[in-house]
């Protein structure tokens, strides 16, 4: 079967569209939130969702809808305590995302068992995803598109100098706050692609990939979304073709791709050294 057949399946399409938007997404707020040493919020937020998930699924709700307000909650919850000097910041995130996990396990448990529903959002499935899933998709990287582009200098002096943007009247912790509702609704529509436990993946790969590559905060956001869109439709092909799991096999796209860059750094080095 060749690629142009693959694509011919209704659910393969959704799932195309549906997981580069996200993909994309995902890469661009990346950037900034590696670069603010925010990365671990994603991974916490994705530990979160399963929280919730669970929760949702036990109360026969859509998960979906149950999932976007209390992860979006969390990640407001996440943003306030890694801004704030009196908290260990890496240390809360740690504590929410053990404490979701076992929220979510013991909910389990307790009712439906392990369901192919909770098992299409901790894992990832291509068949899970619907018209809705790809409807939101659309909707999300617009808007991500939309903000990223309009307030994208003031994005910039956030990510690079919280201390200077305040001094010259930005808005630093609205722009902060944007970012984290952005992340946290990237997540909540990339689980059922790639799932809650390696959804974070996409937020954080592309991103060290293309800082390893350029310098520039322009040159690194276009690498991480061209690298995070290239590494899911690679990851998608081989998902099929081999029957592999879809959402481990993008994250091994993103890190072979991020294990190439790094051997491409030494060169370059190795070059300006001699």
């Amino acid at each position: 079967m060749n690629i142009w057949q693959m694509f011919s399946f209704p659910f393969m399409q959704r799932a195309l569209i549906a997981g580069v938007l996200v993909s994309l997404c995902a890469a661009l707020l990346g950037v900034s939130l590696v670069l603010k040493r925010y990365s671990m919020i994603g991974d916490g937020l994705s530990h979160v969702s399963f929280g919730a998930l669970a929760i949702a699924v036990a109360l026969g709700v859509t998960p979906l809808w149950f999932s976007i307000p209390v992860v979006t909650l969390s990640a407001f919850l996440l943003l306030r305590v890694a801004d704030n000097p009196r908290w260990n910041s890496d240390a809360a995130i740690a504590a929410m995302s053990a404490s979701s996990l076992a929220i979510g396990i013991l909910v389990i448990s307790r009712t439906t068992g392990m369901t192919t529903d909770v098992d299409n959002y901790m894992f990832g499935s291509v068949l899970a995803m619907s018209r809705t899933d790809v409807l939101l998709s659309v909707i999300l990287c617009a808007a991500v598109l939309t903000l990223f582009v309009v307030f994208y200098h003031k994005l910039f002096a956030v990510t690079f100098d919280e201390s200077f943007s305040r001094a010259t009247g930005v808005k630093v912790n609205r722009y902060n706050s944007l970012l984290a509702v952005l992340t946290a609704l990237t997540i909540v529509l990339g689980m059922r692609m790639m799932g809650a436990m390696l959804i974070s993946s996409l937020v954080i790969f592309p991103a060290l990939t293309a800082m390893r590559l350029f310098r520039s905060f322009r040159s690194v956001v276009v690498c991480a979304a061209a690298v995070s869109v290239a590494c899911f439709c690679a990851g998608l092909t081989v998902s099929f073709a081999f029957s592999t799991p879809v959402g481990a096999t993008v994250v091994a796209a993103n890190l072979a791709v991020f294990l190439l860059s790094c051997a491409v750094s030494l060169v370059r080095r190795g070059r300006l050294s001699a």
